[in-house]
């Protein structure tokens, strides 16, 4: 049986540990709550002998709708113990020295940390995969993608240049990349198997299987062998500069954060939940 730890579900099937996002009645937003909880999921696969392979998805309709900006369970105020960088805690500190703290941990820092997991991960995607729901997504080694899953990063509507994971350029062509930052508009699942931004596309209705399937035949492989190899493909994407991109447009939302609180309602520029999705709603219809 599944053993649950609030917003995630944790259970081991034969040599894959399941690790399903649980706030379908959000959209799987994603709270501090559920982040913590997750990298704690991680860590329990990693540790886990047994686990060769590591399956991340969503509980409900969808897979993210990113991250929490407007939720009854938002803690964005809230003080947790940090497991990713060695920032201060941000919960007593205000403006730009308190988000920079808070999403240096939370976003970039969880991130990077989970991206090394030396584990495969594969993402199994439907429904809504935006922003912090891409960032999940992107730092999975494979993402299988059901035919209604759709991706956005909607964020430069806020005046903001795309999520705190800032891999656009690497999992997308760079003319693609703009156009999918520029328009905010939903990337269809077979638009993103086109692109090679996922590895595999199926039938809703088989997404659960075929996910499963490709984890076990990962598994047969020997555990060091997988470990080394996705070691080895990500020090060629570091390489190609992921890992100082990752850092020089961290510096670039920050300061668009900072220029939205000064010049906006608020460093989000204004936009919440509500007025985001009726953005994108008025679009798709438009």
């Amino acid at each position: 049986m599944p053993e649950e730890t609030d917003v995630v579900l944790y259970e081991r099937q034969d040599a894959t540990a399941l690790v399903t996002l649980n706030r379908p009645e959000y959209r799987n937003a994603q709270n501090s709550a559920m982040t913590y909880a997750l990298d704690r999921a991680f860590y329990r696969a990693a540790d886990d002998p047994e686990v060769k392979v590591v399956v991340l998805r969503g509980a409900g309709p969808h897979f993210s709708a990113g991250h929490d900006i407007g939720t009854p369970g938002r803690d964005a105020h809230l003080p947790f113990e940090r497991r990713a960088s060695l920032w201060w805690d941000h919960s007593e500190r205000q403006g730009a020295e308190s988000r920079y703290a808070r999403e240096s941990e939370v976003y970039l820092g969880m991130c990077r940390r989970w991206r090394e997991l030396p584990k495969p991960v594969i993402a199994s995607v439907h429904g809504a995969c935006v922003a912090g729901g891409l960032m999940l997504a992107w730092v999975c080694d494979l993402i299988v993608a059901a035919d209604d899953a759709f991706f956005a990063d909607p964020v430069v509507r806020m005046g903001i240049p795309g999520v705190e994971y800032f891999a656009h350029p690497w999992v997308l062509p760079p003319r693609i990349a703009k156009e999918f930052l520029y328009t905010g508009e939903r990337m269809t699942a077979q638009r993103a198997y086109e692109l090679a931004m996922v590895n595999r596309l199926v039938p809703r209705a088989d997404l659960h299987r075929e996910t499963m399937a490709l984890a076990a035949r990962i598994a047969e492989m020997p555990t060091m062998g997988l470990a080394l190899t996705k070691r080895a493909v990500n020090q060629a994407e570091d390489l190609q500069g992921l890992h100082s991109g990752l850092d020089s447009v961290f510096g670039l939302h920050h300061l668009a954060h900072a220029h939205n609180a000064e010049t906006a309602k608020d460093s989000l520029g204004g936009m919440d939940a509500r007025s985001m999705k009726a953005a994108a709603e008025g679009q798709d219809n438009g």
